[in-house]
């Protein structure tokens, strides 16, 4: 079975994917620069993950939020046109 790219649920399973790696990426940079207590660069990364994370996330929400939508008008659509 081919997943096709438009449909909403497998755009939000990329976009939680991505969500995933970059969270993970970060924590990869953080922990290999071995930042002391709160060094400028320590606060920079941590300021970077949180933006990233909460971007991603908030792309996650719009794609859920337009897949209800969808949903939603794709069960309206034959209701009206039986009427």
């Amino acid at each position: 079975m081919l997943l096709n790219p438009f449909c909403p649920l497998t755009a939000g399973k990329v976009l939680a994917l991505k969500a995933t790696v970059a969270l993970l990426l970060t924590l990869l940079i953080k922990s290999r620069v071995q930042i002391a207590g709160a060094s400028a660069l320590g606060l920079l990364l941590l300021l970077l993950q949180t933006l990233v994370f909460l971007a991603i996330s908030g792309g996650l929400a719009l794609a859920a939020g337009g897949a209800a939508f969808y949903a939603m008008q794709q069960r309206r659509q034959p209701a009206t046109a039986a009427s």
